[in-house]
């Protein structure tokens, strides 16, 4: 037979609270700089033709680079934020679900 939770004491626990806060936090800066990367292609191909033209290997240029660096980058976002997601979020849930259980 399951319990049932309330779930508004949940959410107002200082735990949870602290755990959203801390997400917030991390998926903000996380975004911030996933946007501010992702505008830089178009800014330097708009603005630093040049550099953007110049040629890397064979027929790679800089802007082809960049523009392929935006994967690698995109997946060292994703495994940032599960990085920190499994060393911190996950222990502050279970700590809140121990608490939640306990009452």
């Amino acid at each position: 037979m399951t319990r049932q939770r309330n779930w508004e004491a949940i959410a107002a626990s200082p735990k949870f609270q602290a755990l959203v806060a801390r997400k917030r936090r991390v998926l903000s800066g996380l975004m911030l700089f996933s946007i501010f990367y992702y505008f830089l292609l178009p800014l330097g191909a708009a603005y630093q033709q040049d550099l953007f033209k110049q040629q890397v290997w064979g027929p790679l240029n800089v802007g082809l680079v960049f523009a392929l660096s935006e994967f690698i980058v995109a997946w060292g976002v994703a495994i940032i934020y599960s990085r920190i997601a499994n060393r911190e979020f996950d222990a502050m849930a279970a700590e809140i679900v121990a608490d939640a259980e306990g009452r």
